[in-house]
C-alpha cells in the first residue's frame, strides 16, 4: 500500500521564536489526532531545523524536511547549503523542483537531477514537484510538460532509487493563487504521472510511490482530491502555517 503523506511547506515564513510555537502545535495535534498511517512532514526554514528535528526525534508519525539544497557536497558557494549538512541536524526530506526555485532562481531539470543525486547519495529522501504554468496549461502543453521534468529530473535512477522519491504535482496556476484544480483535473494528471512512471519502472514500482497534489490544498476540498485514485496525500503551502488547518488535512486519512 502507497504511503499517504500530508507534507507542509512554510516556505519563507516564521522567524525562529514563532517556528518552535507552530511546530509544537502541529506536534501535539498529531500526537492527539492523528489516528491512521498517515505520514506527515513539516518543510521548514534552514534556521529551524535543528529544533524541529530535535522535537520530532521519536515520533514515528513527524518527520522534517528542508525545502532546498545545493548539488554540491562543499565547497565556496556563499549561502548554500549541503545534503550533508541537513542530514547531520537529523533532516529526512527535502524539497526539490519547485516551482518557486524554477522560476525565480532559473533551476533546470538538469540541474534538479543532480540535486536528486546529491539528497540521495546522504540519506535524504526527496520530494521532487513538477506541474505546469496556466499558459502551458491553457495551451495543451501540460502533460508534455510534466513528463519532460519527470523524466528529465528523474529518469536517470535505478529503479532501487527512484522508490525512495515522493513526487508532488503543483499546477503553477493553483500556487497561491486560491484556485484550485478540480479533483477530476488533478486525478487525471496524477494518473498520467503514475503512468510513465509504469512506463519506465514498471507497473509495481509505479504502484507504490506516493504522489502528491501541491495547489491550493485546504481542509475544505483535502477529502475530495485525497479520495482519487492515484493522489496520496498533499504538499500543502499556506494551509500549513496554520496548525489547525495543516493538522485538519491530515486528518483527512483518519
Amino acid at each position: 500500500m502507497r504511503k499517504k503523506i500530508v507534507a507542509g511547506n512554510w516556505k519563507m515564513n516564521k522567524n525562529y521564536t514563532d517556528g518552535l510555537s507552530l511546530f509544537s502545535e502541529v506536534l501535539n495535534m498529531v500526537k492527539d489526532e492523528v489516528r491512521g498511517q498517515q505520514q506527515v512532514i513539516v518543510c521548514a526554514p534552514f534556521i529551524h531545523l535543528h529544533s524541529l528535528t530535535a522535537l520530532a526525534k521519536g515520533h514515528a508519525q513527524l518527520s522534517v524536511g528542508a525545502q532546498n539544497m545545493h548539488q554540491e557536497a562543499s565547497g565556496a558557494y556563499t549561502g548554500e547549503i549541503s545534503g550533508e549538512m541537513l542530514a547531520s541536524v537529523g533532516v529526512q526530506h527535502v524539497i526539490l523542483g519547485h516551482s518557486e526555485r524554477r522560476q525565480y532562481f532559473g533551476e533546470t531539470d538538469a540541474l534538479l537531477a543532480k540535486k536528486v543525486d546529491a539528497a540521495l547519495g546522504n540519506g535524504l529522501a526527496p520530494i521532487f514537484c513538477i506541474g505546469e504554468t496556466l499558459t502551458e496549461r491553457e495551451g495543451g502543453s501540460h502533460f508534455d510538460v510534466v513528463k519532460k521534468q519527470l523524466a528529465d529530473g528523474t529518469f536517470h535512477l535505478s529503479a532501487d532509487d527512484f522508490k525512495k522519491l515522493v513526487i508532488a504535482y503543483e499546477p503553477v496556476w493553483a500556487i497561491g493563487t486560491g484556485l484550485t484544480a478540480t479533483d477530476e483535473q488533478a486525478q487525471e494528471i496524477h494518473a498520467f504521472i503514475r503512468k510513465q512512471i509504469a512506463e519506465k519502472y514498471g507497473e509495481a514500482a509505479a504502484d507504490e510511490i506516493s504522489i502528491l497534489y501541491g495547489g491550493s490544498c485546504n481542509p475544505k476540498n483535502a477529502a475530495g482530491l485525497f479520495a482519487q485514485a492515484d493522489i496520496d496525500g498533499g504538499l500543502i503551502g499556506g494551509a500549513s502555517l496554520k496548525s489547525r488547518d495543516f493538522v485538519d488535512i491530515a486528518k483527512t486519512y483518519n
